[in-house]
């Protein structure tokens, strides 16, 4: 082969190599800039269940909004293995608000009486307490002291009042019973509360009621044990009169009250569970007839 021939495929080869490293630079360029956009900015989520219906639908895919709150940042392969990983956050560009729609890792992966990070988990259900709210539910309507604002869906919620009060709450489906299914706080998911949801920092006596209320997030918040023996609060082997809490809670329910696994049977949700707010719906396809619901494209979420 002459030397000039040679020369001339040389040079295309390295065009060619120069030509796939530049597409292999951008593709990886392209990949890193969404993985930071997922952390940080934006994510997201599509609806299985009809727990949250009218509002979203099974089959819909909605963004999640995380500069509310702040892209969380944590060892996601710690998470993964079950090890216990400490969640920090990147600044928050504004604040939740009564009545969003969140999404949050399911708090309780493994047993109802214990508190978990569990990445493959998540729930998108209604924030209707706040942390330093008091949310109690009267006649199956969701109330927060000193706010005069529904909250929640209040059709749903005087649906299930009408076929509690008919009866007919067996032929639902219907569970009664509530958190924190103690005899000392005897709650329904028609008559709950007062409870009152900590905020970071919030310091409260530690009495026989209290232990029945937060033991799950005092668990959870010290990785130890709290019993009771009599009226004596102990953590541990460490005899506590009162607690400051070290994490903000929230209150969440679904929108479909009569078919929602929500904080009325598991209780509070630790704020760095929560992924970010739901803002609106990018598509949506009918599972029974895999047809996108044009209508429901670019839906915001309310």
């Amino acid at each position: 082969m002459e030397s000039g021939n040679f020369d001339k495929i040389k040079k295309r080869v390295f065009v060619v190599m120069d030509k796939f490293m530049n597409l292999f630079l951008i593709a990886c360029g392209i990949i890193v800039f969404w993985i930071l956009l997922q952390v940080t900015t934006i994510a997201t989520f599509r609806i299985p269940s009809d727990s949250m219906d009218p509002t979203l639908l099974a089959g819909d895919n909605i963004l999640v909004n995380k500069w509310v709150m702040g892209g969380r940042i944590f060892n996601i392969w710690d998470a993964i293995d079950g090890k216990e990983v400490k969640i920090l956050r990147l600044p928050a560009l504004g604040k939740i608000k009564r009545n969003d729609v969140l999404v949050f890792n399911f708090p309780y992966p493994a047993q109802w009486d214990s508190i978990g990070l569990n990445l493959m988990t998540y729930f998108v259900k209604r924030c209707v307490a706040l942390p330093g709210d008091t949310f109690e539910i009267r006649n199956a309507r969701y109330k927060v002291r000193g706010c005069d604002v529904p909250l929640g869906n209040a059709e749903a919620q005087d649906e299930l009042m009408r076929v509690v009060e008919s009866g007919r709450k067996t032929d639902y489906g219907i569970v009664m019973s509530g958190y924190p299914y103690n005899g000392l706080v005897d709650w329904d998911i028609i008559n709950f509360g007062p409870l009152y949801l900590p905020s970071r920092g919030d310091d409260i006596e530690m009495n026989p009621k209290h232990v029945a209320l937060y033991r799950n997030a005092i668990e959870w918040e010290q990785n130890k044990k709290l019993f009771l023996r009599g009226d004596t609060v102990l953590l541990n082997d460490s005899v506590i009169r009162n607690y400051r809490f070290k994490e903000n809670y929230y209150f969440m329910t679904g929108d479909k009250v009569m078919n929602s696994q929500d904080s009325r049977y598991w209780g509070l949700l630790p704020e760095p569970f929560i992924v970010g707010k739901a803002v609106r719906v990018w598509k949506s396809v009918d599972r029974g007839t895999d047809e996108i619901r044009w209508k429901r494209i670019l839906k915001q979420i309310e």
